[in-house]
């Protein structure tokens, strides 16, 4: 039989404490960063061990200002320090049952791997038995319509042969924690075990059916398996991750090659425009630089007027773009989601894309190629009107003036 637990957020001041309190089965309290204070954390702990409400910790960001409800980038030091002592100063006036984060740290952890980690770690330090809430986890165990605490039974391939036929061999589990990595492929179809529980359940023994690596830089594990492959004097698999989804990287390096390509079309298009402005000015100035012939200045002169006019367009645009790019790339993961909230739609299907956000890392070598290749594209686009200037005859020029 299953029990409905009924939580609520308390000693946050709203006043209705009282009131809530033998409405509810278990309570977050505020322990002084966001909201409350210790003489309100010893209160609402009393109100709730008068009711027999189970307690929480409802640690979050110190600021009182936005209620804990504005996103900060914290190092993990500092995180776990201000996770550990709100729940220690709460743990002082009775024992606690679990821990909630609050607002901001509740959605951060729920969307960073890191912040939830440290969170998950200090809850630990403080005590290994409380409960950590969060968000609902990932997509198997929302296929399977499971939670923290329920019973799954598995199924092993190999069975057993008897008289009566073969039987799968089958073994309980109870679930300890969901995860959720971001690839709708894990998340969906992946479910960790103890390796005793995985021997017993095989019949292996104290034996593995292999073994995984895990590399401080990723992008060697191409390397690292070939030089395996080499010293093992044993039949064995070897493969690494570029091999596991070798389609969907290389479908990801086609498609950089091929974002290089259009970005270079886009700011050809650019460069175009810098010539026809140029045309316009030369056009519109053929007196003016005809005077200036007249006055001593040479071709190469007024050459280099219209060049550097027309670098100097591209400089400024350039450098207009760059900020707005950098800008783009770095607070991505923030506004992906708001525009996805503001039209009611996901741009990125778990169930169609291997992915269910878009991911950025900015890489400075990109910025600086595609830069350079803007760059000399602008000056190319200014070596025809400046050209055509310098080649302006003073006395048709001053003809109908």
């Amino acid at each position: 039989m299953k029990t409905l637990d009924l939580n609520c957020d308390l000693g946050e001041g709203a006043g209705h404490d009282a009131d809530l309190m033998p409405l509810i089965t278990s309570a977050n309290i505020a322990c002084g960063a966001h909201a409350g204070d210790e003489a309100t954390m010893k209160a609402t702990v009393a109100l709730a061990l008068r009711h027999g409400v189970a307690i929480g910790a409802h640690p979050g960001y110190a600021d009182r200002e936005n209620f804990g409800r504005v996103e900060r980038s914290l190092s993990a030091g500092a995180l776990r320090e201000l996770v550990t002592s709100q729940i220690a100063a709460l743990a002082r006036f009775g024992k606690l049952r679990h821990v909630k984060p609050h607002g901001a740290l509740y959605n951060q952890a729920a969307r960073d791997p890191g912040v939830a980690r440290v969170v998950a770690v200090a809850v630990r330090e403080v005590n290994p038995a409380l409960v950590l809430f969060a968000l609902a986890g990932s997509e198997l165990a929302r296929a399977l319509g499971i939670f923290v605490g329920d019973k799954v039974t598995l199924i092993a391939p190999q069975g057993v042969v008897t008289p009566a036929g073969v039987i799968p061999r089958l073994k309980t589990f109870t679930v300890t924690g969901i995860f959720e990595v971001g690839m709708f492929e894990y998340d969906s179809g992946l479910a960790l075990i103890g390796i005793d529980d995985a021997q017993r359940l095989y019949r292996m023994g104290d034996r593995v059916s292999g073994v995984r690596l895990k590399l401080d830089d990723l992008f060697k594990a191409p390397l690292i398996a070939r030089q395996l492959a080499g010293r093992l004097d044993t039949a064995a698999f070897i493969s690494d991750w570029t091999r596991s989804h070798a389609n969907f990287f290389r479908a990801v390096q086609i498609e950089k090659n091929m974002m290089f390509i259009i970005l270079s079309l886009i700011v050809a298009v650019a460069a175009f425009n810098i010539v026809s402005t140029l045309v316009m000015a030369v056009t519109d100035k053929q007196a003016d630089i005809a005077i200036l012939r007249t006055l001593g200045a040479s071709p190469g002169s007024v050459m280099a007027i219209f060049m550097v006019q027309g670098a100097l367009i591209g400089f400024i645009g350039l450098g207009l773009g760059v900020a707005g790019g950098v800008v783009l790339a770095l607070n991505v993961d923030v506004i992906v989601p708001f525009i996805e909230h503001l039209l009611g739609t996901q741009f990125m299907s778990k169930e169609v894309y291997y992915i269910s956000n878009l991911p950025s890392e900015l890489q400075w070598r990109d910025v600086i190629t595609i830069t350079s290749v803007s760059f000399v594209l602008s000056l190319v686009a200014t070596i025809y009107p400046s050209w055509r200037a310098s080649r302006v005859n003073p006395a048709e020029a001053l003809r109908y003036e």
